[in-house]
């Protein structure tokens, strides 16, 4: 029924001839209330097989992502994780976005930035994966996702989430290595959309290895599926240098005794009424106007390194955009790039203590090449002390914001103290 379910929504769609994308997004409607529903049909029919003898058993158990309950025969995995994220800060707290916005008033602030609900796992087999997130403060479903990872060079992946495109967001917020992402996440992020992608690794031997993502979306932001004919489209590859990927963290934890080094490009264009995404959904970047349906053509790339080896760790990216508005005229074009290094220094001094790491990050943004004295600077160094890994984290952050406009300037210190804990 449930698969019959999903197929009915394919065809429907296929009858009122959608678009490419809108079609895929509506179709995967039906897939995900499978997988949503999948386990617990599942589990349900593991329940009444323990009454016959060796009925295999379910295991109730703790892992990385959480408190785990899981079929005998492995077929069904149910995975539950509550995350909290607390924060002091002075004298604010978010970066300011504008030049005005450093007129705001000096506070000493204490928050939950964070309280997330995750539940994933796999259903009828390891390799058909679902997730969902849902923040708690905000009432927001962040996430709904069903991924096939039968072959790993080719697999699919469906439903909202942060589009595959620069490192620094698709890390997640609890595994960063400073309490938040710089001043380029701002303008320049996709992150969550509703779609489908294809995605897969191609290992070659040795430095013959390369990842890859391309998508088509909304192009809407979060909670929007998109009303009008003009997806967004996306595509990454990234090279693995040394033939392993750099994992989706900061902090290289594990110490890793062999170098793993990544190149990646990526790419994005999309037609909406929006210049900028975040968690909460479209937006617009100061100065410019509420946008209507179809108005903002944005283009835009990024060109990335990261490194992990022996307790370093590094990212860089370089970020381009082009927002052309089709309704006033006039094109912004829009720079911006980072670089961020961290280290254990416990593994070059003895009298460091291992848990404890430090890390500086350097940011620099111009919102408009054709206009002269308005870049944005920022200076973050940042110290963690991890009690459990990513899992349970205290960090410190002292950073420098320096705006510029024309021959005025204005800049500010921010300090910011975080216990970050996924149980």
């Amino acid at each position: 029924m449930l698969w019959g379910s999903a197929a009915a929504g394919i065809d429907l769609c296929a009858r009122e001839r959608r678009t490419p994308p809108l079609l895929a997004i509506r179709a995967t409607s039906g897939l995900l209330l499978a997988v949503l529903l999948g386990p617990a049909v599942g589990l349900a029919q593991e329940a009444e097989r323990d009454t016959v003898p060796d009925a295999p058993a379910i295991r109730i158990g703790h892992g990385d992502k959480g408190f785990e309950l899981e079929t005998g025969d492995g077929r069904f995995l149910l995975q539950l994780q509550a995350r909290l994220q607390f924060r002091i800060s002075y004298p604010f707290d978010s970066d300011p976005v504008s030049f005005e916005a450093f007129a705001g008033n000096d506070d000493l602030s204490l928050a939950v930035r964070r309280a997330r609900l995750k539940v994933g796992g796999h259903a009828f087999e390891p390799w058909l994966k679902y997730y969902f997130e849902y923040e708690l403060a905000s009432s927001a479903l962040l996430n709904f996702e069903a991924k096939v990872e039968k072959l790993k060079a080719l697999s699919l992946h469906v439903g909202q989430w942060k589009v595959e495109y620069n490192r620094e967001r698709m890390i997640s917020s609890g595994r960063q290595q400073t309490a938040d992402r710089s001043i380029l996440t701002y303008p320049f992020t996709i992150d969550r959309q509703q779609g489908v992608s294809l995605y897969g690794r191609l290992q070659g031997g040795g430095a013959a290895d390369f990842s890859y993502w391309a998508g088509v979306f909304s192009g809407n932001g979060r909670g929007e599926s998109g009303d009008d004919e003009v997806p967004m489209w996306t595509g990454r590859l990234q090279w693995n240098v040394f033939g392993r990927p750099v994992p989706f963290q900061g902090s290289d934890l594990d110490r890793s005794p062999d170098p793993a080094l990544i190149i990646a490009l990526a790419g994005a264009t999309n037609r909406s009424p929006y210049t900028r995404f975040s968690a909460a959904g479209g937006g617009q970047l100061p100065g410019f106007d509420e946008g209507v349906e179809g108005q903002y053509r944005m283009n835009q790339a990024v060109l990335e390194t990261a490194l992990m080896w022996k307790g370093i760790s590094w990212q860089q990216e370089l970020h381009w955009k082009e927002i052309d508005d089709r309704v006033n005229g006039g094109t912004t074009e829009l720079l911006g790039n980072l670089v961020q290094l961290g280290y254990f220094f416990g593994e070059l001094w003895s009298f460091v203590p291992p848990p404890l790491e430090l890390a500086g990050r350097y940011a620099f943004y111009d919102p408009d090449r054709d206009v002269d004295e308005d870049d944005r600077h920022e200076f973050t160094l940042a110290a963690n002390w991890f009690f459990k890994g990513h899992l349970n984290k205290l960090t410190a952050e002292i950073s420098y914001l320096d705006y510029e406009l024309g021959a005025a300037e204005r800049d500010g210190t921010r300090f910011r103290l975080q216990w970050d804990v996924s149980f």
